[in-house]
């Protein structure tokens, strides 16, 4: 039975009630809370930064993924940790030393991921699979919430848990980007593990029951 994982970003969250939002995420059915952080460098746009994530893991029940859209994340690898993620990714067009960066991340007793972005191939993935626990495919491309999603994520997820089958591997498949009631399923069935929403969860009407609805869609 496929029981997918939903990771609510919070990046889409209202800060001006913050708490109330890491309230609704852990009385809801979702599993993760999915943190965004953007340097202004690597993606064309800042979310936040330490002070949140502090504050957000003071009042979060469930598993922190952080997803670090930064230039060369190894200079933080002991802070987030630090801070409370139980999993942290970086971005493989941001990192010169990957598996160097993914041992750093295991150092630290966090779970690594490692984030690609819409033009970045599989195959590139194929020596240090065994040592990534997430992979996310990045669905749109990154920097800012709300956009459409890329139809070509369906293959890519195919061509990677091809390769997780072919290697032996326990990588997870995360998707970001785009997600919504209409594609859960389709994403899943491609292979997908975890999906990050935003906006979708978000701006909802009664945000909880969106959860479920995105839970219920993907366990089958």
């Amino acid at each position: 039975m496929k029981n997918t994982l939903i990771a609510p970003s919070v990046l889409a969250a209202d800060f001006g009630n913050l708490q109330r939002d890491i309230e609704m995420i852990n009385n809801s059915e979702a599993d993760w809370f999915h943190i965004d952080i953007m340097d202004g460098v690597f993606v064309p746009n800042i979310s936040y930064g330490m002070p949140v994530l502090e504050a957000i893991a003071k009042h979060a029940t469930k598993t922190i993924d952080v997803h670090l859209m930064i230039v060369d994340p190894d200079r933080y690898i002991k802070t987030f940790a630090g801070l409370g993620a139980n999993i942290l990714s970086v971005h493989y067009e941001a990192c010169t030393h990957l598996h160097r960066t993914l041992q750093a991340i295991k150092a630290e007793g966090m779970k690594a991921g490692v984030a690609i972005n819409p033009h970045t191939s599989i195959d590139l993935l194929e020596d240090v699979i065994n040592d990534i626990d997430l992979v996310c495919i990045m669905s749109v491309n990154p920097g800012f919430g709300g956009q459409s999603f890329i139809e070509n994520t369906y293959s890519k997820i195919e061509k990677l848990k091809a390769l997780i089958t072919r290697k032996g591997a326990n990588t997870l498949i995360e998707v970001d980007g785009g997600v919504t009631s209409a594609n859960a399923k389709q994403l899943v069935e491609a292979g997908a593990n975890v999906l990050v929403a935003g906006s979708f969860v978000f701006k909802a009407t009664d945000p909880v029951q969106t959860i479920q609805d995105l839970k219920k869609l993907t366990t089958f």
